[in-house]
């Protein structure tokens, strides 16, 4: 086993090569001051064209629906909770086979010390509106080795499973989060694989559930599923790199709805708006 390890680990390092199967970043529009922080990004459902996202950390527990130029069309708080540290979100599945559900991620945790993570859902608005949304589920996931920090959550439509990845280890890890729950629930998460990575940021799953990005803060790594393949066999290839234009705390990427290409989003600093990026497929 330790020699298959190093052999996966030999076959990362001499994967540097950049994949041309998407073109470089196109700049789509500069994000909102009120978008500061933005940690998390996946294409609508019910609005095409559009995307959802949250602030992390220090910010208000609320949704933004904006455009494909990072105009803020909405603004959705949720109502009665905070945001402890929201890093990602991910579109998928839910109770109702006919509906589609956001799920919130409130996984981070730099200093790891919190007993459980935190995951909302709730039904996709359907109205590009400003509102409260007051109805949603709370799931409470504990990890089955101990407390760690993380930014990465991704459902595969596939399988309707939610997975997350955790971030500051050497080699970041896989869960898997229980595919059946109620509001209030506390569970336990499974640990599938750990993987050659780190600072692990992002990832996101395709519609059609085909391919799967992930990414750390220099780079986007790229899986192309075979069939119904397993996510968790699946991420023990060797992936593509793709083509990635370094961002100030870039901490978000999504598929868009129709698989034309993908986005990258990251936080503002001191001297400079953050910017909606696009990597168009070829």
């Amino acid at each position: 086993m330790k020699n298959v390890w190093i052999t996966v680990l030999c076959l990362m390092a001499c994967s540097s090569e950049i994949s041309d199967l998407f073109s470089s970043a196109k700049e789509k529009g500069i994000v909102d001051i009120k978008l500061e922080e933005a940690s998390g990004l996946v294409a609508s459902a019910a609005h095409p064209g559009y995307f959802w996202t949250h602030n992390d950390s220090g910010n208000g527990a609320q949704l933004f629906l904006i455009d494909s130029t990072a105009n803020i069309a909405a603004t959705m708080p949720l109502g009665a909770v905070r945001n402890r540290d929201w890093e990602d979100i991910t579109l998928g599945p839910g109770p109702d086979p006919d509906k589609t559900y956001v799920y919130v991620g409130d996984i981070g945790d730099n200093k790891a010390q919190y007993p459980y993570k935190i995951i909302y859902r709730l039904e996709e608005p359907t109205a590009i509106e400003n509102k409260t949304i007051e109805h949603f589920d709370t799931l409470f996931v504990q990890l089955p080795d101990g407390t760690r920090d993380s930014e990465a959550l991704m459902i595969d439509p596939i399988s309707s499973r939610m997975f997350m990845v955790s971030k500051r280890e050497d080699s970041v890890r896989l869960y898997q989060f229980p595919n059946t729950w109620k509001s209030g629930d506390t569970l336990t998460a499974e640990l599938k694989i750990k993987m050659p990575y780190n600072l692990t940021v992002a990832a996101d799953i395709s519609f059609d559930g085909s391919e799967v990005l992930l990414k750390n803060y220099d780079h986007v790594y790229y899986w192309k599923r075979e069939g119904t393949e397993p996510i968790a066999d699946l991420l023990q290839r060797t992936p593509l790199e793709l083509r990635y234009k370094p961002e100030k705390q870039g901490e978000a990427i999504a598929w868009s709805r129709d698989g034309s290409g993908y986005y990258t989003l990251s936080e503002s600093s001191t001297h400079e708006r953050a910017r909606l990026l696009f990597y168009k497929r070829k």
